[in-house]
C-alpha cells in the first residue's frame, strides 16, 4: 500500500439551518408538524409570538405565546435570533434552543414569516430558505377563508401582504408547493432537499 495524504472519510455533513417560511395559509404549521411525525433527527424550533393562541394550539407545542410586555423583554436581553411584528404581533426565534440543537448536531427546523426569513438570510446566509406556497391563488384565498380567524379588514390585509410577499420569493433557496391534500408531497419534497444538502460537495456552516 501506498502512502497518501488522502482519506476515504471525505462524508462530513454539518448540521443544517432549514428555513421553511412562505405566505400566509401556506400551511407552515401544518408542514412541520408533518414533518415531526416522520421521527426524523430533527429539532424543530418552537416560536415565540405575542399574539393569543387559536383553537387547539398549545403553549410550548405550537408557540411560546408570551405577553408584549414579555416579548420586549426578550428583545431588550438579546434572547432572539430574529424577530419581526407581523400583522400587529410580534413573532420571534429563542437563540438558545438554536445554538444547543445545532451544537448536539442536529438539523434545525424553524417556521418563520417572509420578513423573518428575510432577516435570516441577511444573518445566516449559508441558512436553507424554503418557500412555501399553496398551488393557486383560489385555494390561497379560500384557505383564509375556511380558517374564519380574521375579521373582513384582517382577511384583507393578509391578502395584499401575500401579493407582497410573493416578489420575495427570489431570496429562497427552494420554493415547495403545498397543494391541498397533498402535504405528504410537500413533507417529501422537503425531506429530499434535506437529504440533497447533506450531500454536497461544500457543506453549508452556520455560525451563530
Amino acid at each position: 500500500m501506498t502512502e497518501n495524504t488522502a482519506t476515504f472519510n471525505i462524508y462530513n455533513p454539518q448540521p443544517l439551518m432549514l428555513v421553511i417560511s412562505g405566505i400566509s395559509a401556506a400551511g407552515k404549521d401544518s408542514v412541520v408538524r408533518s414533518l415531526e411525525r416522520r421521527g426524523l433527527p430533527i429539532h424543530f424550533v418552537v416560536t415565540a409570538t405575542s399574539r393569543p393562541p387559536r383553537p387547539g394550539e398549545k403553549d410550548g407545542v405550537d408557540y411560546f405565546f408570551v405577553s408584549r410586555a414579555k416579548f420586549k423583554e426578550m428583545i431588550a436581553n438579546d434572547e432572539l435570533i430574529e424577530f419581526a411584528k407581523v400583522y400587529r404581533d410580534y413573532k420571534g426565534v429563542p437563540k438558545a434552543q438554536v445554538r444547543q440543537a445545532m451544537a448536539s448536531g442536529k438539523d434545525v427546523v424553524m417556521r418563520v414569516d417572509v420578513q423573518g426569513a428575510e432577516t435570516m438570510r441577511a444573518k445566516f446566509p449559508e441558512a436553507v430558505l424554503v418557500f412555501l406556497n399553496p398551488a393557486s391563488e383560489e385555494e390561497f384565498i379560500q384557505r383564509l377563508i375556511n380558517r374564519d380567524t380574521e375579521s373582513p379588514d384582517e382577511l384583507k390585509l393578509r391578502i395584499d401582504t401575500a401579493y407582497r410577499e410573493l416578489q420575495t420569493s427570489s431570496l429562497f433557496d427552494y420554493i415547495v408547493i403545498n397543494a391541498d391534500d397533498c402535504l405528504d408531497e410537500a413533507v417529501d419534497t422537503i425531506i429530499a432537499i434535506i437529504h440533497a444538502e447533506h450531500h454536497r460537495v461544500d457543506h453549508r456552516k452556520v455560525s451563530l
